[in-house]
């Protein structure tokens, strides 16, 4: 029951004016059944003229008590849960509420009506204890018997002709979220005619009126046996606890495609936030290791109420940091991309989630310095997400001015504009490959990196004391599975055309993260670099885990494709190409790692050249384009970054 202040009885006087008719109707019901409760009571416990002088006070004592039953079951808030609802918590609180009308009962027996003012005892204590007992039973049992009847009646729709019979695979505690929802009639078309579960205590039980048919080794089997008591299962739902590393999901999904099988997978509750929807299973989500457990209120804490710039967010990253912004509830969001029907699809997605951010796209290169600085100015980010880049290596090597004019000279005009319109913080998203480079890509992006480092340092020196200066900072991560140009969907690509899948070498070794894991993690980066525990830190790397050989990579889509490789699907080698290296790695020689406290990150120290060092090789390096002469971007290269080991042309 609400209680605010101002004469007294005011506030239970508005809680009673929100009431909704359906809560007009529970509390009608509930103070019926007080009624009826006591007057049971009184005719089980007592009889002839016991009864007779107990029932010639019973108006006087429900005149009195059902009101203050009013009053302790508003407390208790029995008018609030849908009844469809019932649940444990709901029948604690009717036992709680029963529980202080007993003692109220036993107050008035024992104190105000004692035996010196009425002779003997009005109900006693056997008949307080059949009052809870039926008061109970009463209350309770009416909310269960509905719950009953609307379970009944969404069990027979989910039957329906057009229901999908479907096994959901998944520990218990995962498997009630499904059913939840398949109950209340969040997911349509499914029928669950069945469980799988890989715990051993799961096995033999019922959840939800639904029985554990076995483990995950007993797919077949269970089909089977369905199949022969006339059900033919033609779906499976994957919970997050079937997809977890080991536990065979890689196995289901090839039998599900042998048996002609739709699979799904449910989305953790984290992923989304929003109601639950059924996705196709991709290969992504059984390629690696468990994911970094996100503090997701800390990100929203970050981005909340913020004004965000993101630069080439019509890409895979771009695209996934603007989702997240708006996820976390940022005020505005202004997205930056050269690519027309890139900047129209991020749009009509980000619409789709009908978010209160209001979001604005222009179209626009980070080449372009004048438009750029002027997007900035008048929009006064807080915070810019820099993703637009050049970033696939052997492309690179061939138009390598290409990667000097937006990898180096676009992340410069971004990073002055940002500290130009008075932005807290400039993020930019850097690679793997930017150490100890070999190839142009990564030689670029860690220039960009020294030039935001500079900037950083630069722009606390000569800072105003009175408020925050602009951080620079980098965000470092490899490859992200299922982007533009990634490994995976290529692969996929090929398998369709019958192949070959083309892998460059045997031995070829790379790391990989989800794209959502990535940019969440970007994003904690960002929050640390503007709290109190930052430091000096402008360099993050986050954890990849362990890497993945290509060729095994490679050899799993084509088996969860329903396929063997080798038989069904060559392999092909197709050797080194420029740029690339076999194995990537995370730190320089020369760079130590500072552990940061947040999961999944570490910091970088890599060295830090002054900004007049780099505004020197910056125009060594216009010179160079102006020229088209390669060997003296390659000099450049080799004097800011003495680890670089590009070949000139």
């Amino acid at each position: 029951m609400e209680i605010l202040d101002g004469a007294p009885g005011s506030g239970l006087m508005i809680s009673l004016k929100r009431l909704t008719r359906r809560q007009w109707l529970i509390v009608a019901h509930d103070l019926l059944v007080t009624a009826a409760a006591l007057t049971a009571t009184l005719y089980l416990r007592f009889e002839d003229a016991r009864l007779v002088e107990r029932l010639e006070w019973l108006p006087q004592l429900l005149v009195g008590f059902v009101p203050f039953a009013a009053l302790i079951y508003f407390a208790f808030g029995l008018h609030e849960p849908k009844w469809r609802f019932t649940s444990l918590p709901e029948l604690l609180r009717i036992i709680q509420a029963s529980a202080v009308l007993a003692v109220l009962l036993l107050v008035l027996d024992y104190v105000l009506v004692t035996p010196n003012l009425y002779g003997t005892f009005f109900f006693g204590k056997i008949t307080i204890v059949l009052y809870f007992v039926i008061q109970t039973a009463l209350l309770g049992g009416m909310r269960v018997a509905y719950r009953y009847f609307r379970e009944a009646r969404t069990q027979r729709r989910v039957r329906h002709d057009r229901a999908t019979p479907t096994l959901i695979l998944g520990r218990a505690a995962d498997v009630e979220v499904p059913l939840r929802a398949i109950e209340s009639g969040a997911m349509t078309n499914i029928w669950p005619v069945g469980l799988l579960s890989p715990a051993r205590s799961d096995q033999g039980t019922v959840v939800r009126g639904v029985p554990v048919l076995g483990g995950f080794d007993d797919l077949e089997p269970v089909i089977a046996m369905l199949r022969e008591r006339k059900t033919r299962v033609a779906r499976l739902v994957l919970t997050p606890s079937a997809l977890e590393p080991g536990s065979g999901a890689e196995s289901i999904l090839v039998k599900a495609r042998r048996l002609n099988l739709a699979a799904s997978r449910l989305p953790s509750l984290d992923e989304t936030g929003r109601t639950l929807q059924l996705a196709p299973v991709a290969v992504e989500d059984l390629l690696l290791r468990p994911t970094v457990k996100i503090d997701y209120a800390r990100l929203e804490a970050f981005l909340q109420g913020k004004s965000v710039v993101v630069t080439g967010g019509g890409g895979s990253i771009g695209a996934e940091i603007c989702d997240r912004v708006v996820t976390f509830r940022a005020a505005r969001l202004l997205i930056i991309e050269n690519s027309e029907p890139a900047l129209y699809s991020v749009q009509e997605v980000l619409a789709g989630k009908e978010a209160k951010t209001r979001i604005t796209g222009r179209l626009a290169d980070v080449r372009d310095r004048e438009r750029i600085a002027r997007l900035l100015s008048e929009f006064k980010p807080d915070i810019v997400f820099h993703a637009a880049a050049l970033k696939h290596v052997p492309l690179l090597e061939e138009d390598w001015g290409e990667g000097v004019k937006t990898n180096v000279f676009g992340s410069v005009n971004v990073a002055d504009a940002a500290k130009q319109a008075g932005a807290t913080a400039m993020v930019m998203i850097s690679t793997d490959k930017a150490i100890e480079p070999v190839s142009v890509l990564g030689a670029t992006k860690r220039f960009a990196e020294m030039y935001c480092q500079a900037l950083d340092v630069e722009t606390a020196r000569i800072g105003d004391a009175s408020r925050p200066h602009t951080r620079f900072i980098s965000v470092r991560f490899g490859n992200v599975l299922a982007s533009n140009g990634s490994v995976v969907p290529k692969f996929k690509a090929q398998i369709e055309a019958g192949g070959p899948v083309t892998v460059t070498h045997p031995d070829m070794v790379r790391y990989f993260m989800t794209i959502r894991e990535a940019c969440d993690l970007v994003v904690s980066a960002s929050d640390h670099a503007l709290g109190r525990d930052r430091s000096d830190v402008s360099v993050y790397v986050l954890n990849m885990g362990q890497p993945v050989r290509i060729l095994d990579l490679a050899e799993r889509v084509i088996r969860l494709s329903g396929l063997e490789p080798g038989r069904d699907i060559e392999i092909m080698f197709t050797g080194v190409r420029p740029g690339e290296r076999l194995h990537e790695i995370l730190f320089a020689r020369e760079e130590p790692s500072v552990e940061i406290g947040i999961p999944g990150i570490v910091a970088a120290r890599p060295t830090r050249p002054s900004i007049d060092m780099m505004r020197g090789w910056m125009t060594r390096l216009e010179q160079g384009l102006a020229r088209e002469d390669r060997d003296t971007i390659n000099l450049v290269l080799r004097d800011a970054l003495p680890d670089f080991r590009g070949e000139a042309a």
